[in-house]
């Protein structure tokens, strides 16, 4: 049986960050994600994990100043002091919360720097992030992202995902891998899912198009979910899709598609 994890960060955000882990838990979560604590004490986020028995899936590391655009900052020669300052400072997050995994958004392709630079630069910052995650007994994940929500997003497959996890050499780096992004870029979903079964740490969700949540799209998730079961993934199914009304009102998908 899948095991879904609310994305805070979409889900219920009619109401204020901090109150919307007892609303999760009272839907029947056992698992949230979101994309950034760090606007927040670690704190005040762990009591509200503890206060409602939820598990806490993943958080991305700082991606740089999302509020003006950007998508991360790890290709981007210019910011590898602010990265690998990103890097301590999830780490720190991720320990006081008791996270097992961090992803990280690597950046949209700047214009005016050869491709071979960005390429050095991601692959010397992730192999210095898992590293450090290494140390502290952390996944590092990487996640492509589709290029028509987010033009030039530097990863946005795959198999060149998994090109530059070869390269970085890390065994505690995996694939995030969201089905909503996949499907956009690639397809194959179910194909892909199988044979990179053991580079793939994480799971998200959405449909197609749209992005809302399961059913209400393209995408069979009825069968993904019962191909997930054959194959064997146990790890959690982060729900970042965007409700297409209101979040209660649409969560009986997940009844619905795992029957």
């Amino acid at each position: 049986m899948p095991k879904f994890a609310a994305n805070l960060t979409i889900l219920y955000n009619e109401v204020p960050f901090l109150e919307r882990f007892e609303l999760a838990a009272k839907d029947g979560f056992e698992a949230v994600e979101f994309l950034f604590p760090y606007a927040f004490d670690a704190r005040d986020i762990r009591r509200r994990l503890d206060d409602n028995g939820l598990k806490l899936a993943l958080h991305n590391l700082p991606a740089g100043d999302w509020d003006a655009g950007e998508r991360g900052i790890a290709i981007l020669p210019e910011r590898v002091a602010e990265f690998r300052a990103g890097v301590a400072r999830g780490i720190e997050y991720a320990q006081a919360l008791g996270v097992g995994q961090l992803n990280c958004l690597v950046g949209k392709t700047p214009a005016g720097v050869e491709d071979a630079v960005l390429r050095r630069t991601l692959v010397d910052n992730l192999r210095y992030a898992a590293g450090e995650f290494k140390a502290a007994g952390l996944k590092l994940l990487v996640e492509p992202i589709n290029t028509y929500d987010i033009p030039g997003f530097y990863l946005s497959r795959s198999a060149q995902t998994l090109d530059v996890l070869d390269e970085v050499g890390a065994d505690n780096a995996f694939l995030q891998y969201d089905i909503y992004h996949m499907q956009r870029m690639e397809g194959e979903l179910a194909a892909t899912l199988q044979k990179q079964l053991a580079r793939i740490a994480h799971i998200q969700l959405a449909d197609n198009p749209g992005r809302n949540e399961p059913g209400s799209g393209e995408i069979n998730y009825a069968f993904l979910f019962a191909h997930l079961d054959r194959i064997g993934y146990d790890g959690w199914i982060g729900c970042e899709y965007k409700p297409a009304a209101d979040t209660r009102g649409g969560l009986g998908w997940r009844q619905r598609l795992t029957a």
